[in-house]
């Protein structure tokens, strides 16, 4: 009997509690995070219609070179290929940029 209750008092002494915390109900009702939140959206929104423009030439410097390229030398190929290049990492690097703002936002607001 005294070992019956010895290890009930171990086992109730060792006991986890946990409690679940609703973070996401917590911060939509601070008004820094709404306004922080909002603020992202158009930097974001800004940010993404930057991106589409930048690969909207992207496309149309790729079709002018397409139609062009019968009639193009060598050299000339080449140097537009390499615009062409060089406005697409333009464009993902500013898409990476952005990505990498909103997940250290979201990286600070967690830690809130």
């Amino acid at each position: 009997m005294t070992l019956l209750t010895l290890t009930s008092f171990f086992t109730a002494s060792f006991a986890q509690r946990y409690c679940v915390i609703d973070s996401k109900y917590i911060l939509e009702n601070l008004p820094e995070y709404k306004q922080a939140q909002t603020k992202l959206d158009e930097i974001s929104a800004q940010w993404q219609k930057e991106v589409d423009a930048k690969l909207q030439d992207v496309d149309r410097m790729y079709k002018s070179y397409q139609s062009e390229q019968v009639m193009l030398s060598d050299d000339m190929k080449k140097k537009r290929e390499d615009e062409i290049i060089k406005k697409e990492k333009e464009a993902k690097d500013l898409q990476k940029r952005s990505l990498d703002l909103k997940a250290n936002y979201l990286r600070n607001v967690r830690s809130w």
